[in-house]
């Protein structure tokens, strides 16, 4: 398709309902426009809606009395135009499209809430094992997974090698284990003998 060159003469031509010319103008512009709109992936119907109000609102600038101020540039201002009219059909199709499930729900607070006080109870359970524990126990399951240190360095502090390492933190998360079952127990049995 070959570039048309527009002028004060073409614009005039236009403005004053010359045929030939309006012809011509929706001929050129409806291909360019049409080009543009596809590129965008949109169905036929809209290219052709969006194609027709660029048009109204083109040659309704054009026979206001301001009308046209760079003829030369005419050929700008009816992409631009086009370009807002879709913007502005873009947004009238959002408007209309209803809200998908759960959009507008708000988070409930009550159950943050909630898991954080059940988090502060379990940290502070845990601690109250710890302490029951050995200091040499206590010490190496703090250095293992609360500090999360280097194993290397884990095996230096306390003197081991590595196979040894992993023989005293076995032995150490299970009387960790023994002691939070017999914990988590204690609770459960007294809230059973109180509904008896």
């Amino acid at each position: 398709m070959e570039l048309y060159i527009f002028d004060k003469s073409y614009v005039d031509r236009l403005r004053d309902g010359d045929s030939a010319t309006e012809q011509h103008f929706v001929a050129y512009f409806s291909q360019l426009l049409g080009v543009m709109l596809r590129a965008r992936m949109l169905p036929p119907e809209r290219v052709d809606d969006v194609r027709q109000e660029t048009f109204i609102r083109v040659l309704a600038v054009l026979r206001r009395d301001s009308g046209i101020r760079q003829p030369e540039r005419f050929g700008a201002f009816v992409n631009s135009v086009c370009k807002n009219v879709l913007r502005e059909n873009s947004r009238a199709q959002y408007k209309d499209r209803p809200l998908e499930d759960g959009h507008l729900d708000i988070p409930d607070k009550v159950i943050d809430l909630e898991r954080s006080l059940i988090n502060q109870e379990t940290k502070s359970h845990v601690r109250g094992i710890l302490e029951e524990l050995s200091p040499a126990d206590r010490d190496l399951l703090r250095a293992v997974f609360l500090e999360e240190g280097d194993k290397d360095e884990i095996c230096r502090r306390f003197g081991v090698d590595r196979d040894y390492l992993r023989v005293r933190l076995h032995r150490a998360k299970e009387r960790f284990r023994t002691l939070f079952q017999k914990d988590t127990a204690l609770p459960r049995r007294a809230a059973a003998k109180e509904s008896s």
